[in-house]
């Protein structure tokens, strides 16, 4: 029997249990074609090494990205490769792209506010700004604002309100979708502000809303938290007013031409 031969069967048995117990599964599923490789073409130690960990790291991120997209509960499809910047001809396309790179507001605990009227592309722009982050390395949650006063005002009448918005202090920037349909007739909305409150200079906030901050005393319930809410949310803030028509609407005009043209035929 071959001692060395014995020896190498047994090391190679044990590899892919020790792989597992490390949690390196990419390795553990390529080390040892990469081996046959290495050895075939005499690679020194470093590069296989090398090669190993490349494998592990790249899909270990690219498991991290899946995550984390799931976690954010970010519309899919909507990056800012598919946002019809022509559209919204006031919003600079370079600031956004800018917004997306991160630069310093999420760092600073700053906050995006996105105003126009239904159907302008602020959800779309929103989301593709969330997912441009994620992509570099920050948590983001999209949720609309109705359902996430739902979620507060729940835990404050379970008594963990302290506890959820510490949840919701794992992510890096709040994505609050539809600000204006949290109205104060529906729900108690103070839990908004206190969220608001709680994430002041700390964590950013982005918003869309249809309504100016002239109405939002329909969202929360005074005027004295309107204004406390409004004043937080613009101290560090970029504003970007999209008031342009719907781009469903627009998107509807060329078809309904053609059904009119068809009639008149």
């Amino acid at each position: 029997m071959n001692t060395a031969t014995t020896l190498t069967a047994a090391d190679a048995a044990a590899v892919p249990i020790m792989l597992t117990e490390l949690r390196l599964p990419t390795i553990k599923r390529l080390w040892s074609e990469l081996a046959e490789q290495s050895n075939r073409e005499g690679w020194p130690a470093e590069r296989f090494l090398g090669v190993l960990l490349g494998h592990e790291l790249a899909e270990r991120e690219t498991r991290r990205l899946a995550r984390a997209r799931a976690d954010s509960q970010l519309p899919p499809g909507k990056s800012l490769a598919e946002f019809d910047f022509a559209a919204v001809s006031m919003v600079s396309k370079a600031h956004v792209m800018a917004l997306a790179e991160a630069d310093t507001w999420i760092a600073q605990g700053h906050n995006l506010l996105a105003f126009g009227p239904p159907g302008a592309g602020k959800t779309h722009m929103m989301a593709g700004i969330g997912h441009a982050l994620i992509d570099r390395g920050y948590k983001v949650l999209f949720v609309r604002t109705s359902d996430l006063v739902q979620r507060l005002q729940a835990a404050r009448r379970d008594l963990r309100l302290p506890a959820e918005l510490a949840k919701l202090d794992r992510f890096d920037l709040l994505i609050l979708d539809d600000l204006s349909y949290a109205r104060r007739d529906q729900a108690e909305t103070s839990v908004l502000f206190e969220l608001i409150a709680e994430r002041y200079e700390r964590k950013s906030i982005a918003i869309t809303a249809n309504a100016p901050f002239s109405q939002w005393d329909q969202v929360f319930p005074d005027k004295a938290m309107t204004v406390a809410a409004v004043d937080r949310l613009v101290h560090h803030a970029t504003i970007l007013e999209m008031n342009v028509d719907s781009y469903r609407r627009r998107a509807a005009l060329p078809a309904r031409r053609q059904r009119s043209a068809t009639q008149a035929q």
